[in-house]
């Protein structure tokens, strides 16, 4: 996979995040979706690549969603990849001005990363000091005490983050019964896995049910920096399973790193849309925007953090 697109996938995240910032805090979360998705694609466009989306939010028939199957790139032998996408991880919280809204998205070489349709899955992410300590079978106070021992913490010190839903009642209540402590989160779980491997962000385990394409996505951050996600399909649906079944994937699998991100190589870039524990989200000034992205290499295990300036009279499609 070639290193350079490392930077031009940056554009992509940086373009989806900029049009999607426009929307932030007026209630219309799928105009915000819409926009980030047609800043994608018109990106995409123009990165020498020939790319699949293997897992994302859409199928072929809901347009305007990146739809599982649809390739991108300018496909005139560049590098073969597979792409796990999100233009837009939060809908909810941009519509209502919320904190961690991000655009992003993961490459890795064709045939690499899980190929699953649009469902949830169960997860379990924790940062570098905790890889191979955890499981996700295991009870939530024993994963709380194995990420204590790994950091070497009190277990009342341990922060974990979780959606903030119903159906992650009982886990709450086993974290707060364990005296550890807890952030939740109204949406966006691919930042919250991430901030498992970044000491500033005081997170130090994630747990619960979100999207599956978000663990593909979030997989390939934990790769680049060193941490562990593991997973499990949970079909809803008679559909779902059916799909599943076709893919040749057991539902009843855990889904550890090497399921969801195969080979030694892999891209992961983000750019902030709203303010978060991590990046700084689009703020828009007279005539140009400001961005903050972050971009890892599994392969050289590379983080750079990038700031952006972009002219909006010069580019006001956010291509050039």
């Amino acid at each position: 996979m070639e290193r350079s697109l490392s930077m031009e996938l940056v554009r992509v995240t940086e373009a989806a995040a900029i049009a999607s910032a426009r929307w932030m805090g007026r209630g219309l979360k799928i105009e915000a979706d819409d926009a980030a998705t047609t800043a994608m694609r018109s990106v995409f466009d123009t990165i020498p690549m020939e790319g699949v989306v293997v897992i994302g939010e859409g199928e072929m028939d809901e347009a305007p969603m990146l739809y599982i199957g649809e390739k991108l790139g300018l496909g005139i032998g560049g590098p073969q990849v597979d792409v796990a996408v999100d233009p837009l991880e939060g809908t909810n919280i941009v519509a209502s001005g919320g904190w961690n809204a991000l655009a992003v998205l993961a490459i890795a070489d064709r045939g690499n990363l899980l190929h699953a349709p649009d469902m949830y899955m169960d997860k379990l992410a924790v940062g570098p000091e905790a890889v191979g300590m955890v499981d996700i079978d295991a009870p939530v106070i024993d994963n709380l005490k194995a990420v204590a021992r790994a950091k070497n913490k009190d277990i009342q010190d341990v922060v974990a983050t979780i959606l903030n839903r119903p159906r992650h009642q009982q886990i709450i209540d086993e974290i707060r019964a364990s005296g550890a402590r807890i952030k939740l989160i109204n949406d966006g779980d691919v930042a919250g896995a991430i901030n498992t491997a970044f000491d500033e962000t005081g997170v130090d385990i994630l747990f619960g049910m979100g999207g599956a394409p978000e663990g593909v996505i979030a997989a390939v951050g934990l790769k680049c920096l060193g941490g562990e996600i593991q997973g499990r399909l949970v079909p809803h649906e008679e559909g779902e399973l059916e799909r599943c079944i076709k893919m040749g994937l057991d539902v009843n699998k855990v889904l550890r790193m090497e399921d969801l991100v195969r080979g030694d190589d892999a891209i992961f870039t983000a750019t902030g849309v709203t303010d978060g524990e991590l990046m700084r989200g689009v703020q828009f000034k007279a005539g140009y925007a400001e961005t903050h992205s972050i971009v890892m290499r599994a392969k050289s295990g590379t983080v750079r953090f990038i700031e952006g300036r972009h002219s909006l009279k010069k580019k006001p499609n956010l291509v050039l």
